[in-house]
């Protein structure tokens, strides 16, 4: 993910490792409700992970219900960030969650069979790999379709 390289901008990288460990158990347990036939159950927990992602999409990360909770209550017992992140990147990746849970609550309610542990599946690898090794797949998204010039950088620009 793009760095800028002034500590004064940006956000600190632990704020959206920390909201992807949360949205990770949320969707594991989302899992695991649609693989034992809680389809009820999984369908609202689903809807509310993707009502988050709606929130960190359109709000912006910084605004976000995790981001608000690591600021005030994370943020002031750990030292500072030794860098900062471009906010947009990990906002963008609150979209692509919104795409895959969005599609997984859309299909189900089609009457796709088996959907709603699909996309929690889907969507648990990316928060994962985010929370776990720092490996943000929609950020990573949104640096290739700025390379490609497909969208326009939001945010600093970085070297």
């Amino acid at each position: 993910m793009s760095a800028p390289s002034d500590t004064s901008t940006g956000i600190d990288p632990r704020s959206p490792r920390f909201g992807a460990g949360i949205t990770a158990v949320l969707l594991l347990v989302d899992l695991f409700l649609g693989l034992v036939g809680a389809t009820t159950a999984a369908f609202w927990l689903l809807l509310a992970i993707a009502a988050l992602f709606a929130w960190g999409a359109f709000a912006g990360i910084k605004r976000h219900p995790y981001g608000v909770i690591f600021r005030t209550l994370i943020r002031p017992r750990l030292a500072a960030p030794t860098e900062r992140e471009d906010a947009a990147p990990p906002t963008f990746a609150q979209g692509v969650g919104l795409v895959v849970t969005g599609l997984g609550l859309l299909l189900h309610l089609l009457g796709v069979p088996f959907v709603l542990p699909i996309a929690a599946a889907l969507a648990f690898v990316a928060a994962f790999l985010n929370s776990v090794f720092g490996y943000c797949l929609g950020c990573q998204i949104y640096l290739l379709l700025v390379r490609a010039g497909i969208i326009r950088r939001r945010g600093p620009a970085t070297a």
